[in-house]
């Protein structure tokens, strides 16, 4: 089972984000903090498991939790600077957002920055390494799917429901069929001849 902590002895908070390759929709993040003592069998990558897996560890790491916080960073945003740059800064509200400070911030990943004064350890595949990364994981792919499937029902024609957001065939395809959306990341390849998307709806 994943460890919690990586320093039982102090408070730490694991932050993972969801949707850095979509052409739709935000970029979302969660900051969980775990007790130090927290074990589940079943915690894992969110990518790792299945949507009811994913519903069912939801509720225990809400249930359990000493504290959450979910972050989305919209399109326009995520053009403005740039994925990496909106990643961090999801990761960075969630972590703000949280009703407990944490001492100590677990990242997902290889690199992060930030404005916060909390010292920071980034671990190259956490989720699947760390409880409290991989129960933010699950709450950040949880909310980002719901919400996909939520604006679906204004622009069904582009399969959100399916693909939330992902460069499918089918996603490409019905941008180039209706354009563009508020949703769509302008400043991603949307498709290989960008000249070819028409005016956005």
């Amino acid at each position: 089972m994943l460890p919690a902590r990586i320093d039982p002895g102090r408070i730490e908070a694991g932050c993972d984000e969801v949707g850095r390759g979509c052409l739709a929709g935000p970029v979302v993040a969660a900051a969980v903090i775990l007790p130090a003592d927290f074990q589940h069998p079943d915690l894992n990558d969110s990518k790792q498991l299945t949507h009811k897996k994913r519903m069912e560890l939801l509720h225990v790491i809400k249930a359990e939790a000493t504290a959450y916080a979910i972050s989305f960073v919209e399109p326009s945003i995520i053009d403005r600077t740039n994925i990496l740059r909106a990643s961090f800064l999801a990761m960075e509200r969630a972590a703000k957002r949280l009703t407990v400070i944490p001492e100590h911030l677990l990242i997902d990943g290889n690199r992060f920055k930030s404005e916060l004064a909390i010292p920071y350890t980034c671990i190259v595949k956490g989720d699947a390494k760390n409880a409290s990364i991989a129960a933010a994981s699950i709450l950040a792919k949880v909310y980002r799917d719901e919400y996909m499937q939520m604006i679906d029902g204004e622009f069904p024609m582009y399969g959100w429901k399916r693909n939330v957001g992902y460069p499918t065939a089918d996603h490409r395809h019905a941008i180039k069929q209706y354009g563009t959306t508020k949703h769509h990341r302008m400043s991603f390849r949307l498709l290989p001849d960008q000249l070819t998307i028409p005016f956005a709806i």
